[in-house]
């Protein structure tokens, strides 16, 4: 017999195409079981031209979701489809958590307050110096940007192999944002505090550039929003040449955070038991 409390609770989910990797459904699994919360979290492959149906599902209360989490491809139109976007998807212009309140689907995006609250509990004191070095201008760079100037940092140089791709950026975040082709990357980084990898290199055993952190701050810390593996070859770099280091894996789970309490009413923790989870079934896998 099941556990009645998954089906007497709100039910949440994430969805994107594909969907099988995730392990949103194990952090919240984790978190409703830990403080005894009726409610369930799945999983839900939509492919892109199904995806618009689902969302009027949502919305018309035909799917019997509370809300969800949205990843790729869907999270530009999932912040088109929602009928609230908060400020923060405005500027972005993507969305990852939906939940329906008084009658209309809302949307925010989270992926930045997770990059922030990782490095705020894994290294505090991060953000003394107030310049950050930002290399890739992927679509995964935007949240990243965005908080890290909502932080207070007055320089933020974006280093991108297409230094067209970096200076949308710029145009998109304002004055503080820099672009700078990748031959830059040495200059820019003089007396940085920060430095972000939000390239996908490194990614799963995948080659990554060899990099001279030197010129950044002494005391200057590097992160990677990649997180298989969990010390990425950026990251040992770093580490090898004596910088600390924050791994990207809180990011992935502080993100979480808003949405389940959202959803279920409690603001759960980011603990050391769920770290640990995690990393034993990336370790499985």
């Amino acid at each position: 017999m099941g556990d009645s409390r998954e089906t007497l609770g709100p039910r949440a989910f994430v969805t994107g195409f594909p969907i099988k990797h995730s392990r949103s459904p194990l952090i919240h699994g984790y978190w409703l079981k830990t403080l005894g919360l009726p409610g369930s979290y799945s999983a839900h492959e939509v492919a892109p031209e199904a995806f618009a149906d689902f969302i009027q599902s949502l919305k018309n209360g035909s799917s019997g979701f509370t809300g969800g989490n949205v990843t790729i491809p869907h999270k530009e139109l999932a912040f088109r489809l929602a009928d609230k976007p908060d400020a923060l998807s405005r500027e972005l212009g993507a969305s990852n958590t939906l939940w329906l309140e008084d009658g209309a689907l809302h949307a925010t995006n989270t992926d930045g307050r997770g990059f922030i609250a990782n490095l705020d509990e894994r290294h505090p004191g991060w953000d003394r110096h107030g310049t950050a070095v930002v290399f890739g201008a992927g679509g995964a760079s935007r949240a990243i940007i965005q908080a890290v100037r909502d932080r207070g940092f007055k320089e933020i140089h974006v280093v991108n192999r297409t230094v067209d791709r970096a200076r949308e950026l710029a145009d998109r975040f304002g004055p503080r944002v820099q672009a700078h082709p990748a031959g830059a990357l040495a200059e820019v980084m003089k007396g940085a505090g920060l430095f972000i990898n939000t390239t996908s290199l490194g990614m799963d055993g995948e080659p990554a550039p060899q990099l001279d952190f030197s010129p950044l701050a002494a005391d200057a810390v590097v992160t990677d929003i990649v997180y298989v593996p969990l010390k990425t070859p950026i990251l040992t770099q770093a580490e090898e040449q004596g910088f600390p280091i924050v791994d990207g894996l809180g990011m992935l789970l502080h993100q979480a955070v808003p949405g389940f309490e959202k959803w279920f009413g409690q603001r759960p923790i980011v603990d050391a038991a769920l770290r640990a989870l995690i990393i034993a079934d990336m370790d499985a896998h």
